[in-house]
């Protein structure tokens, strides 16, 4: 989430790899966007839909714990596959608390998503911005990649975005330098320590780390792609102490070998967005069951990491 903190604005910007009208359908059929719309653990029931200008769409968010949130959206401008515009989390005698406009364009086979979200002052806004962190808000973006993804190829996909407040280069070089890297991507009370560093194309970089509970777990990085500052690609797999490939130790059934994919994007001289693709290779069907199940831990875990990289960087 974008945006001055003093603005009355929060603004968002995401391109997916899938082309517009498929994620304008994943927006506008409502079989479709029960797939993603909501934090993750969030379900959802449309009562009715009528996707037009001066149309309202009503549904129910079923929350984790049981707790129902009803909505109406009011859609005061829709052009097809270009536009929409709309007042957010409206019910009845209950006055919206935001107005969206949501803009999609076509970039080469991708689309890009912009959107701002126009709050009544700075204040709102601001406590806005804690709410949707806070309440994972930003994973319902991560959530229609992971959808359009499935929805393109069949594959399951775990996805994590996130702005960080400097610029490009300082970020690429915390994700790149092994040093700083492992100040920051240890889970909270891990320790993490390269054996081997070798961050270059076709290179492998051998690490262990050390958990709260004292188990030492070791891992290896094979880097595919390094391109500096926008592209980092490299491949994950556990190992043991003599760097020989083993499964996962902490779930009888967990992908062999994971696929990153880490794309930077500036917003800003001093703002930088992080998207994070994890595709799972190697993998049973079993295995891929798991990694669907855990993708909240997952988001725990790399939200836990990021909120280490946003103070370092």
């Amino acid at each position: 989430m974008g945006e001055s903190k003093k603005s009355n604005i929060i603004s968002l910007s995401r391109v997916y790899d899938a082309p517009l009208q498929a994620v304008w359908e994943a927006w506008t059929v409502p079989a479709e966007v029960a797939q993603w719309w909501g934090p993750r653990g969030f379900t959802l029931t449309t009562h009715s839909h009528d996707l037009r200008t001066g149309g309202h769409w009503h549904y129910t968010m079923h929350g984790p714990d049981g707790t129902d949130y009803q909505n109406t959206t009011q859609y005061l401008d829709v052009v097809p596959r270009q536009r929409m515009v709309y007042d957010h989390g409206g019910h009845k005698d209950r006055p919206p608390l935001f107005r969206v406009t949501a803009l999609f364009t076509e970039r080469n086979g991708r689309t890009q998503l912009d959107m701002s979200m126009a709050f009544a002052t700075p204040d709102i806004a601001a406590e806005m911005r804690g709410f949707i962190k806070k309440a994972g808000g930003e994973g319902t973006w991560d959530r229609l990649a992971e959808y359009l993804a499935k929805r393109q190829t069949g594959a399951e996909q775990f996805v994590i975005a996130r702005t960080f407040d400097a610029a490009i280069e300082r970020v690429y070089e915390m994700w790149s330098n092994p040093g700083h890297l492992a100040q920051w991507l240890p889970p909270a009370g891990a320790t993490m320590r390269f054996l081997r560093a070798e961050p270059r194309m076709g290179g492998t970089s051998f690490y262990s780390m050390t958990m709260p509970n004292g188990t030492i777990l070791f891992g290896r990085l094979s880097y595919l792609a390094l391109e500096k500052p926008s592209r980092i690609v490299y491949t994950q797999q556990f190992c043991d102490e003599k760097e020989q490939v083993i499964g996962a130790p902490f779930y009888a059934s967990w992908p062999r070998t994971m696929l990153t994919t880490v794309e930077l994007v500036s917003e800003a001289p001093d703002r930088t967005r992080v998207c994070l693709r994890w595709e799972p290779q190697e993998a049973s069907a079993a295995d891929i069951v798991e990694f669907v199940r855990q993708r909240g831990s997952m988001t725990m875990g790399w939200t836990g990491s990021f909120d280490k990289l946003e103070a370092l960087a």
